[in-house]
């Protein structure tokens, strides 16, 4: 890697001393999880990679802002697997030459409130996770076992699942044949194995409350993705020390010490192909930038819709993967407190509050804006009790954030509108949401009622201007055996110099997406990414 001093890994132009290459090694086309990993990934294998951005802040879901002195995170709340006792783990320390570094959500990393009184805290070892759910379910211990049972059948089929993933497309039924496991799995939906464990509708609910952190209920969710959600977080939850920004600062820093570059407010609008191949990629402005290879990690769906020609999008393979229905959208309260929010209920950990046993309300009823009932879930996380390098101050400045699902087509009529400037019915309609969203929040925690400082609602519209995911969605394409069964959603795409990143070539969430980012380098550089991923 180069030695050159670098103050900033991102701007909206190259900065002196870093003279723009005519051809790029690589060229990724977004900077979430998936696009990070994989340039910082190519980057410690010699390449030289330019990272495009389209917002002015770097990191897709990880990145964060502020209003005056308080400052939130927008997508990570808790991740699990980041120790050196996993193999994500190690490569995060890899990748970024251990300067980023994770505190423990505590013994506890999820607490749950249920409608009847029923209170639990998921622990952070799964000996503790498998005594609390015998103690609270003492009939059903062998349905309680089985599912552990499936949880680390699908865990130990994964690392060959991921290896099939690295077959282009045309090779995906041999390249299936030694993912029988894992295939099956996620084949399955949640609903159909939980009805086949267990009659007690309760522990099934349980078993599968933690659906959120994937986005599909039980119904749709494939079951591997609710088992590997189960064993994500079996030694428990995490948070980046100086917040999610810091995972953008050191993955891209990496970028940056190989002659690499990450240009924000860079946007593209057009994948440039020359005799059926990826050859660089069209800006917004007309610039073209060359490179040897484009890798996409604007999602696959919103690639195929956005930024390949029609006569692609048009295809076969590509009309399957827009087929593919998106994950929820959501709104999000943010919120902040002066004082001491611990003494009024708040901790690292995050606190769902379940207003129903039914885990097929996937969606608060927005329909209409006078009558609004309360959501069936709120998720609720505390982002500066979790950063042990985060100082309140004097007034004891902190921060919460309150999260729950919505439908896409309640906002989809303001498309087009601009960010702060929709008009004054979408205010209303906001304001609705926002009080509406406090009140059902501070029925739950109270005490922190004097505290709240300020408040604000973000709403898919902002998810679709400064992530551009399909329909808002937080998660990209919903996790359902249809999408694990389509063969394009690989790293290799179909087109020549073409390669995908991100969590829909792999499983959903942080790690997911990271994993999406490993593939994609590893598809690029074969030989290479094996010798790095051996050598942790």
């Amino acid at each position: 890697m180069s030695d050159r001093p670098v103050r900033h890994p991102w701007s909206r132009n190259l900065p002196s001393g870093f003279a723009a290459p005519v051809l790029w090694d690589s060229v990724v086309i977004g900077s979430g999880m998936g696009g990070m990993t994989c340039a910082a990934l190519l980057a410690a294998l010699g390449q030289r990679v330019l990272v495009l951005e389209q917002h002015y802040v770097p990191g897709g879901f990880t990145h964060s802002f502020k209003r005056g002195k308080y400052h939130w995170d927008v997508g990570v709340h808790a991740v699990g697997e980041v120790t050196e006792r996993s193999m994500p783990g190690r490569l995060l320390a890899g990748l970024t030459r251990g300067r980023l570094q994770w505190a423990s959500l505590g013994p506890v990393y999820d607490a749950f409130a249920f409608p009847d009184g029923l209170e639990l805290g998921f622990p952070d070892n799964p000996q503790a996770f498998r005594a609390l759910l015998h103690d609270n379910f003492p009939d059903e211990r062998a349905a309680v076992d089985a599912y552990f049972a499936r949880v680390r059948e699908v865990s130990a089929a994964m690392r060959s699942y991921y290896l099939a993933r690295l077959a282009p497309p045309s090779a995906h039924v041999f390249a299936d044949m030694f993912t029988r496991t894992a295939r099956r799995a996620f084949g399955e939906t949640t609903q159909h194995a939980l009805d086949r464990l267990t009659g007690d509708s309760r522990l099934k609910t349980v078993l599968a409350a933690q659906w959120a952190y994937h986005g599909a209920p039980p119904s749709k969710a494939s079951l591997a993705i609710q088992a590997l959600v189960t064993k994500h977080f079996m030694w428990g939850g995490y948070y980046p020390v100086g917040g999610s920004a810091a995972i953008a600062r050191e993955l891209l820093q990496t970028v940056a010490d190989a002659g690499g570059y990450t240009r924000i407010s860079a946007d593209v609008a057009q994948i440039v192909l020359e005799d059926g191949a990826a050859v660089g990629v069209r800006m917004r402005d007309g610039e073209e930038i060359r490179a040897r290879r484009v890798i996409s990690a604007a999602g696959v769906a919103s690639t195929l819709q956005r930024l390949l020609p029609r006569e692609v999008a048009d295809t076969r393979w590509a009309a399957s993967v827009r087929a593919l229905p998106p994950a929820p959208a959501h709104v999000c309260l943010y919120l902040g407190f002066k004082g001491d929010i611990r003494s009024a209920g708040a901790g690292p950990f995050n606190q769902w509050y379940y207003n129903t046993w039914d885990t097929e309300a996937d969606f608060w009823d927005i329909s209409d804006p006078a009558r609004l009932s309360e959501a069936p879930v709120l998720y609720c996380s505390f982002p500066s009790l979790k950063d042990p390098a985060y100082d309140p101050g004097p007034e004891q400045r902190h921060t919460g954030e309150v999260v729950t699902f919505v439908p896409w087509d309640r906002f989809s009529g303001w498309l087009g509108s601009r960010w702060k400037r929709r008009g004054d019915d979408y205010d209303s309609f906001k304001r609705s949401l926002q009080d509406s969203l406090l009140a059902q929040f501070l029925s739950k925690m109270p005490g922190l009622r004097p505290l709240v400082d300020h408040v604000e609602l973000s709403t898919p519209l902002s998810t679709e201007t400064f992530v551009r995911p399909t329909r808002g969605s937080i998660y990209g394409i919903l996790p359902t055996p249809e999408r694990f069964s389509n063969p394009y959603l690989r790293p290799r795409s179909k087109i020549a110099g073409l390669f995908f990143a991100g969590s829909e070539v792999a499983t959903v969430g942080v790690i997911g997406a990271m994993m999406g980012g490993a593939l994609a380098a590893a598809a690029v550089d074969p030989v290479g990414a094996t010798r790095l991923l051996r050598g942790l």
